[in-house]
């Protein structure tokens, strides 16, 4: 008897025959006639792999030896080795964003997807690794510097956009990005792939406020496109913020989740006013775009700027402190000395605008630092704490200011993706050589996301929208089932080298790679002691 881990790999196999990825994989990307294994078989294994056991991509063969890959969805594990892997990522690497479109599409149809409203971000993955520029191919997003979302300066990164439905959470369109890309620069093409999946259908673009560019408006009002995204800070003046009457302001009936369990008096509350805001073009010649502004003022905004003010005036008072008490010493003994401390604690402190200090010589000579926060300044800041603004096109008889506010809200759904995205089936430690089999690969990764996603949100509707389950969490409390829990639950043991079983989930986006490699990371969190579930075969002589 062979005995083999099953897991959730008929689920996922059943979700991607839906979804007839392989399919779609082979009507771009036909392989040769004699082949055993095609490139779309080939991709879905890759993306039940990611699903089922994301380790590093090494050994892939191994995985399906130990898993029921072949019953699943007969494919040999020995057809699984790394070279035919990458002829694969070579082969759909020119056809990302069809494969992606028509993926998504599909999903839409099959699935009854509500595509009314669309969330859109980016994100980045740091790479370790040589990968010089001139190395490597242009035809491919290219790896290289940017803005990394980890702070990671020193190292290159690629980047990755997704388009979430509000219905659901659900991955619908994925783009990769090279390093260097700006965010500012990949709405309109965001928003014509979008166009091209909806196909007839009318959606709203959520977006941040990389959206709010003149061009970035002007080609979605010219094509019809509405959407809702946060104004850039520096396009509203503090100065608007402060002539604001809260007391005139419309109070939104709605509570983040978060705070729905707390007592009224401790729940975040918003207000909403609305005026216009208008954007002006680059050149004379270009029309302004005038757009609706809604005025949002958040009780926790407000409460966590203040905090973070007093913060900052609390170690800067004590900087200056114990400045003044060293003036004239062995250390600050001359007034230029005390001036250039006072100018670095200022920066580091960002208490520029409001501190004000002289620097003046006692009757002996030394010199004495006396110092004061001006007050004024720190009302004028207070005033405007909790306000932001959105903009929008959507028309005032379609949403009044609460519900764009409402609808701007559910942008928290592409960024708990992205952290499925880089968790459960994680991107780093993952080996590839060139950077076109890097966006494969990260394409690859989407495709698993999607899958992940869709299988959330049938098991809600099949719950309900109020049901809860009990039994996913040790202390059996009642929640909504997550794609998280729902795999983890599935989940069998690892075998060989795969990943423990009791290993905490890695955050990290990306691992390193002696060579010229990217690692891409995904991890499993399954809880002790669990026995897999497994299938038997019998094997004849």
């Amino acid at each position: 008897m062979v005995e083999k881990r099953l897991g959730a790999l008929p689920v996922a196999a059943e979700f991607l025959r839906r979804l007839d990825v392989a399919g779609i994989v082979d009507e771009v990307c036909p392989g040769g006639a004699s082949a055993l294994v095609t490139h779309g078989q080939v991709i879905e294994a890759l993306v039940a792999n990611r699903l089922t056991s994301p380790a590093p991509l090494v050994r892939v063969e191994d995985w399906a030896r130990c898993w029921a890959v072949e019953e699943v969805f007969g494919i040999e594990p020995a057809l699984l080795n790394d070279d035919r892997l990458a002829r694969a990522l070579d082969a759909i690497a020119p056809h990302l964003e069809h494969i992606a479109g028509t993926v998504g599409a599909r999903a839409i149809g099959e699935f009854g997807i509500d595509v009314a409203r669309m969330h859109w971000d980016m994100t980045s993955m740091s790479v370790h690794g040589a990968f010089p520029v001139e190395g490597q191919d242009e035809d491919f997003p290219v790896i290289g510097y940017g803005h990394p979302k980890d702070r990671r300066f020193d190292l290159k990164q690629v980047q990755a956009g997704l388009a979430v439905s509000a219905d659901g959470g659900i991955p619908l369109h994925a783009r990769v990005f090279g390093g260097g890309a700006a965010e500012v620069s990949q709405v309109v093409g965001a928003m014509k792939g979008l166009r091209a999946m909806a196909g007839e259908r009318d959606f709203l673009m959520v977006a941040d406020s990389k959206l709010v560019s003149y061009s970035n408006v002007r080609a979605l009002l010219a094509a019809g496109v509405q959407f809702i995204a946060p104004a850039p800070a520096v396009q509203v003046k503090d100065e608007v913020y402060a002539a604001l009457d809260l007391a005139q302001a419309t109070v939104v009936d709605w509570t983040p989740d978060r705070g729905a369990g707390k007592p009224a008096e401790r729940r975040e509350a918003y207000r909403v006013l609305e005026d216009t805001h208008t954007l002006t073009g680059p050149r004379k010649s270009d029309p302004p775009l005038t757009l609706r502004r809604i005025l949002v003022h958040s009780t926790a905004n407000a409460v966590g700027q203040q905090a973070a003010r007093d913060k900052r005036l609390a170690k800067a008072a004590e900087d200056l402190t114990k400045l003044a008490a060293a003036a004239g010493g062995r250390h600050y003994k001359t007034r230029e000395k005390i001036v250039a401390r006072i100018g670095v604690i200022a920066a580091k402190r960002r208490v520029t605008s409001c501190l004000r200090w002289t620097v003046t010589d006692n009757e002996s000579g030394t010199p004495v630092l006396a110092w004061h926060f001006d007050t004024g300044v720190l009302d004028a800041e207070a005033a405007v704490d909790g306000w932001y603004a959105l903009l929008t096109s959507v028309p005032a008889d379609q949403a009044d200011p609460a519900r764009v506010l409402i609808h701007y809200k559910g942008q928290g759904a592409v960024e708990r993706r992205y952290h499925d995205f880089k968790g459960p089936l994680a991107v780093a430690p993952v080996f590839v050589q060139h950077n076109r089999r890097v966006a494969a690969l990260i394409q690859v990764i989407c495709l698993a996301l999607l899958v992940f996603c869709l299988i959330e949100r049938q098991v809600r509707r099949a719950l309900g929208p109020q049901q809860t389950m009990s039994g996913l969490y040790p202390d059996n409390r009642r929640v909504r089932p997550t794609g998280r829990m729902i795999f983890y639950h599935l989940a069998n043991s690892p075998c060989g080298s795969a990943t423990s079983p009791t290993r905490p989930p890695s955050r990290s986006p990306a691992a390193s790679n002696s060579t010229s490699s990217t690692s891409l990371t995904p991890t499993s969190d399954k809880p002790a002691g669990h026995r897999p579930e497994t299938v038997t075969r019998e094997v004849r002589a």
